[in-house]
């Protein structure tokens, strides 16, 4: 064991050296990666009108669409949604494990005590009576071990933990992108399924009129079996349509429910009477690219993963060299409690105890080559990310831009159809025409409404699916915290 006066000098070196000391190992650093300046589907439409106005997204874009309904949902999911609750859970240990992590900054201190009442056999003390071999033992203590981190293993450590912190945290804000964007898209197929679903029932009372018609002319002998036929299968295949509709309504609203946290049938009552489909907002300004990667969390969770591997290394490399730990005691030892605390029971213990795994130095190494592995398969994982961040807003932006030219055509289709229905049918009931005219008037109605539906449904879901790219400035809220039940032993 080292003696005090050796110690003393040699701590006070050791401290001074600690205070100089720097982390082996590499420094994270932000991956450079070269992005274009602009994004290629947001350069500027030659027919697109000059005085359009542009939105940029907000804080909480579903606030835009001014639907208050859609905005208590997402709100409920905000603060209800499972999946949600769980990443809060992986923040909160993350948080737990970082403030583990830095108490290694400190000496780690112990106490303990001890009393016994001993008696040794007559073999062990020949010739001393049975009373003197009976003895007793007490002592008290308290006792430190300090490690010295003059080459940053602890350092790195915390610094790999407090990049899992921050990852953690981005995790959780892009599952919030994923929710609200998953609540928003749902609300509005559920929208558009009853628009749809509206439609068919309302082309269904037409086609219905248009047979009793056909069949009021057959009984008066003006018509045939054949047009009666004809009338009924159109009827009962548009018909058809309504139970896949209906199902589609149902399962919307119990995927709602879910997602903000609630028991599948909770928000029937509330969501079927059909409402209108969010109004498209106006053209969307994605900013640059440089932006986006600054906004997106799935991104800055992809490079604090790396930061934290890359610390891990010098975690690694640290081994590679002496670990040097000032260690400590203080207590008191004595025969009888009442002498416990006297000066002559003192004890004490300064040691300084070093730890060098020179002949372990393969193992060492080998660890070192899985932490570069690691850093390397983070780095690819990184730039995936970063990859995917632009081709998800490329495709975000051409989607939206095609889904709302789409959506113009059709609504002009879904008109002049209705009007050439009607037409059709003011025609046969003149005369003027035949009825395979109105059953075709009325087919290409129904075809051109319902596609107009689902085209406005998709319009408006691409406008989402770009917010959700964009992903910026999204709000600093976390879900519910809910505590365990006690439970009875």
């Amino acid at each position: 064991m080292v003696s005090t006066s050796t110690v003393r000098p040699l701590v006070i070196g050791i401290a001074s050296a600690l205070l100089a000391a720097c982390a082996v190992g590499p420094n994270h650093v932000r991956p450079a990666m070269q992005v274009p300046d602009h994004f290629v589907q947001a350069e500027p439409d030659a027919n697109a009108v000059a005085t359009n106005p542009v939105a940029t997204p907000g804080s909480e874009f579903w606030r835009g669409f001014n639907d208050p309904l859609l905005t208590r949902l997402v709100d409920d999911a905000l603060s209800a949604n499972h999946d949600l609750r769980i990443a809060l859970a992986n923040l909160d240990r993350a948080n737990a494990l970082l403030r583990g992590a830095k108490f290694d900054y400190l000496p780690t201190i112990t106490a303990q005590g001890q009393g016994s009442d001993n008696r040794a056999s007559a073999d062990q003390m020949p010739g001393v009576s049975r009373s003197g071999r009976d003895y007793e033992s007490y002592s008290v203590g308290a006792q430190a071990s300090w490690e010295l981190d003059l080459f940053g293993r602890v350092r790195r450590s915390v610094e790999a933990q407090r990049a899992d912190l921050h990852a953690s945290s981005a995790d959780l804000q892009a599952l919030q992108v994923a929710i609200v964007g998953e609540v928003a898209n749902t609300y509005v197929a559920l929208r558009g399924s009853q628009e749809r679903l509206r439609v068919a029932r309302q082309n269904a009372d037409n086609q219905a009129q248009t047979l009793k018609l056909v069949e009021a002319r057959f009984n008066a002998g003006r018509g045939t079996e054949f047009d009666t036929s004809r009338a009924r299968a159109q009827l009962e295949a548009t018909r058809s349509r309504v139970p896949a509709l209906e199902a589609q309504v149902a399962v919307s609203m119990h995927r709602l429910a879910v997602l903000t946290g609630r028991m599948p049938e909770a928000l029937i009552t509330e969501l079927t009477p059909q409402g209108a489909l969010p109004v498209l907002p106006a053209r969307i300004d994605p900013s640059t690219p440089g932006d986006l990667l600054r906004h997106r969390p799935d991104v800055a969770a992809a490079e604090e993963r790396l930061h934290a591997a890359t610390a891990r290394i010098g975690v690694a490399t640290a081994d590679l060299f002496p670990r040097f730990t000032l260690g400590g005691l203080i207590g008191s030892q004595a025969a009888g409690t009442g002498a416990l605390f006297s000066r002559d029971s003192e004890t004490h213990l300064v040691a300084l105890g070093i730890d060098w795994s020179f002949l372990d130095v393969g193992r060492v190494r080998a660890r070192i080559k899985a932490a570069d592995a690691d850093a390397e398969g983070q780095l690819a994982q990184y730039e995936k990310t970063v990859l995917l961040a632009l081709e998800d807003t490329e495709n975000a932006l051409v989607r939206h831009d095609r889904a709302r030219s789409e959506d113009a055509h059709l609504e002009q289709a879904a008109l002049d159809s209705a009007k050439a229905a009607q037409l059709a049918r003011l025609r046969y009931h003149a005369g003027a025409t035949d009825l395979f005219e109105v059953l075709d008037a009325e087919r290409t109605q129904l075809q051109a409404e319902d596609a107009f539906a689902d085209a406005r449904t998709r319009s408006v879901g691409s406008a989402i699916a770009l917010y959700k790219a964009l992903a910026g400035g999204w709000p600093d809220r976390l879900p519910e915290r809910r505590k365990l039940a006690a439970r009875s032993p």
